[in-house]
């Protein structure tokens, strides 16, 4: 792998430790912001799910200034809103102002979500490109790992932590804004745009095999799209690879994955754990989804997607059914049940869902239409997510932790059979190649 590769790589992908850090940073401010702003269980959902609503219209939205801007130019707008984000966050004086800064840093973490992989994916030779855009889903754990561990660190400042908490991701916020203007632009891209010579300079610098080869395919996907309006996504010949993406993006969310990234030191202190040990306890769930994510990563392209995912709805079923045993009979498994659960389920998702989400997201779809597929799929994970952290404190306090996790298990099933029987295996093919598998579907 060349150096430009890996640091183009590591680059895009502190997008992606942003939005694991945004996405994560609030579990550990809900006890204080509550008290400080007077939060009811629904406004207190708002203001985790606000967020989430702007990473739906950063999601869906993105699709076109990613093609006219460019991936590069794109994910630097986000680094601006990230920054602004966490100083917005950090300074409010009012709960309006944390909103609209939430929902500032929500568009950003959208419109990341689908750039970083995408760039990724346009970039990485086909050999390496499960591995590499794994690396993007690895800086969301990491991200959400350091979110924890800083929230924890920073409890004991005061009443006025969760202001630090929000504020210390302005650092990396600025150095991502900065590193890529050393980053080059995606070929993909440039060869859409007539830049071809630049486009086979980039293929050249990262290492591609068969350049001349690489530039054909692509140069022949683009004329087939100014053959036909290829600019629609929804047409009958992707229904397939639509249905796939959405259905996939849908059953991520309904894991209640982030349930437990948004609300961990609030499920474990309602389980009985202390502010303290929910916080430390938190750190444990990120430990665990950065180790799992990093195994994942090297059996994603020797496995493959679907198996991945397969063992993945198996061990989430069973975490998440014995998480809801135990809030019907907290001494059945001992005071630390909760704890061994959800680091358990954690731990699954991670090896399966977490690794290959946006992996295939970045593949799936055609060339012609890739970055309003992946939009859609986004939005689709996205919209599930803001509804989901929306009704979570409501639905904790109406129906009881216990019928909550049952929900989150007994959606695992579906998921199980659709990925056995529905979902195509989309390890080491081109994206050409997957291009003509999808959409003779």
């Amino acid at each position: 792998m060349s150096r430009k590769l890996l640091f183009a790589t590591v680059v895009s992908a502190l997008g992606s430790f942003l939005f694991g850090f945004d996405t994560a940073v609030i579990s550990g401010t809900t006890k204080f912001i509550t008290g400080y702003f007077h939060l009811t269980d629904a406004t207190l959902g708002i203001t985790v799910s606000i967020a989430l609503w702007g990473t739906v219209i950063g999601a869906i939205a993105v699709g076109k200034p990613g093609d006219v801007l460019g991936r590069k130019r794109l994910l630097s707008i986000c680094g601006v809103l990230y920054f602004f984000s966490s100083l917005g966050c950090a300074f409010s004086s009012g709960w309006h102002t944390l909103l609209i800064s939430r929902f500032a840093g929500g568009l950003a973490i959208g419109a990341a979500s689908v750039m970083a992989p995408m760039y990724i994916a346009e970039l990485a030779p086909g050999r390496l490109r499960g591995r590499l855009v794994a690396v993007a889903q690895f800086n969301i754990v990491l991200g959400i790992l350091v979110a924890f561990f800083s929230n924890y660190l920073l409890l004991g400042i005061g009443p006025d932590s969760w202001r630090w908490m929000f504020g210390v991701m302005a650092i990396p916020s600025a150095l991502f804004f900065l590193l890529l203007f050393f980053v080059p632009e995606s070929p993909r891209w440039l060869v859409k745009k007539s830049r071809v010579d630049e486009a086979r300079g980039v293929l050249e610098s990262v290492g591609a095999g068969n350049v001349d080869n690489e530039i054909s395919e692509i140069v022949s996907s683009l004329r087939e799209e100014a053959g036909q309006n290829a600019a629609k996504l929804l047409q009958k010949k992707y229904s397939f690879v639509i249905m796939c993406a959405m259905l996939l993006a849908a059953f991520n969310q309904l894991s209640g994955i982030n349930v437990i990234m948004y609300y961990a030191p609030m499920i474990f202190e309602k389980a009985g754990a202390s502010t303290n040990a929910a916080m430390l306890e938190a750190v444990a769930v990120g430990v665990t989804n950065m180790i799992f994510t990093i195994v994942a990563m090297f059996f994603i392209d020797k496995f493959g997607r679907k198996n991945l995912l397969l063992i993945g709805a198996v061990g989430m079923f069973l975490s998440l059914a014995g998480a809801a045993i135990h809030y019907y009979d907290g001494t059945l498994f001992g005071s630390m049940g909760i704890v061994a659960f959800i680091v358990g389920f954690i731990a699954f998702f991670a090896f399966s869902q977490g690794a290959v989400i946006w992996v295939f997201l970045a593949e799936i779809f055609p060339n012609k239409v890739r970055s309003k597929g992946q939009a859609l799929g986004s939005f689709t994970h996205w919209i599930m997510n803001a509804v989901i952290g929306l009704l979570f404190p409501i639905a904790l306090a109406g129906v009881g932790g216990g019928n909550v996790f049952m929900f989150f298990a007994v959606m695992m099933i579906p998921f199980f059979f659709f990925v056995w029987k529905v979902m195509p295996e989309t390890k080491g093919k081109s994206l050409e190649e997957l291009e003509r598998i999808v959409v003779l579907q």
